[in-house]
């Protein structure tokens, strides 16, 4: 795997240009799964793992690298088939997701592809609520999926969705603030959702940057002013169809939504993100998940947004 990780510079560039690279993965069979290659800090054979008493059955041991203890999710079991087994033939992602450095274990890795998002596409019609499914894509023509890790990691580790007492402003439910709110993953979307729900904040929810900004021209069409009728919008950045970086451009193209506030809210905590959101113009950008912090920055922003429409009035 030396070499699969190259040309971070590159892979920076294709920021707003709507585009992705996946790292492609087996666990048991022939089926190939993806995952974006900026969340993978590294690919390695399975090490030695620690064993750890009382751990989900899907948290296959822990394993100390680079110094740190990180912890090893058996990737087929976590979405709900049997177990991978003999570790020593298996092969370990390590990525970022949520400001922490999490190991998968997988069967075999595949190669890395370029790919526009306007090729992952929704999951398809009739796919329950406990799929683990957030996308799918074609390689080879066969059909490659892409796992909602979000998910996995909200039944695995879990976490609070409680914004502290002392975080909630109580003054700002005095009059309405709006905020749209675009997420692919029904999970991180509805994480969101509560975390401004107890701010008192309406809000609009869109699955995929392209539904999102058709929903903002639907809005003009209608004669709404929408620099002043959102406070803001919050994007994660991986999407099927727009990226939240593709949507941030196209706000920002459009004059009469170029002033809107955008915070990439994402789970690619990595090193490229700052560089990123200052490429395509957003406002703020935000790792995934603490809800004191998303709170907070609502907040200040729903300050702001209100001062302008006042002065303006």
């Amino acid at each position: 795997m030396a070499g699969i990780l190259d040309g971070i510079d590159q892979r920076t560039n294709l920021a707003g240009q709507n585009r992705l690279e996946l790292l492609l993965f087996r666990l048991h069979s022939r089926q190939r799964f993806g995952i974006n290659v900026f969340k993978v800090q590294e690919v390695i054979r399975c090490p030695q793992l620690t064993q750890l008493p009382g751990a989900h059955p899907a948290v296959c041991g822990i394993a100390n690298l680079r110094g740190k203890t990180i912890s090893i999710i058996d990737l087929s079991m976590a979405i709900g088939n049997p177990p991978l087994g003999d570790n020593k033939e298996r092969y370990i992602i390590l990525a970022e997701y949520n400001r922490r450095v999490q190991g998968f274990l997988v069967g075999s890795v595949d190669r890395i592809i370029n790919m526009t998002w306007g090729e992952i596409m929704p999951p398809p019609k009739g796919t329950g609520k406990n799929s683990y499914m957030t996308a799918v894509t074609q390689v080879d023509k066969e059909l490659v999926e892409i796992i909602d890790v979000e998910k996995v990691l909200k039944e695995l580790v879990g976490g609070s969705e409680m914004v502290s007492a002392g975080v909630i402003d109580e003054a700002l439910r005095s009059e309405a603030s709006r905020v749209l709110v675009v997420d692919d993953s029904s999970v991180a979307r509805n994480q969101v959702k509560r975390v401004l729900d107890q701010l008192g904040v309406e809000t609009m929810l869109c699955n995929d940057g392209g539904e999102a900004l058709q929903q903002l021209k639907h809005w003009l069409d209608e004669g709404k002013d929408v620099e002043k009728y959102l406070s803001l919008v919050i994007s994660d950045v991986e999407m099927p169809r727009m990226d939240g970086y593709t949507l941030t451009s196209e706000i920002r193209k459009h004059p009469k939504l170029a002033n809107l506030y955008v915070i990439l809210h994402t789970s690619l905590s990595g090193v490229f993100n700052e560089s990123m959101i200052k490429r395509v113009g957003a406002d703020k950008f935000l790792a995934k998940y603490e809800p004191d912090e998303l709170a907070e920055m609502v907040q200040q922003q729903i300050k702001e947004h209100r001062a302008v429409q006042a002065a303006v009035a």
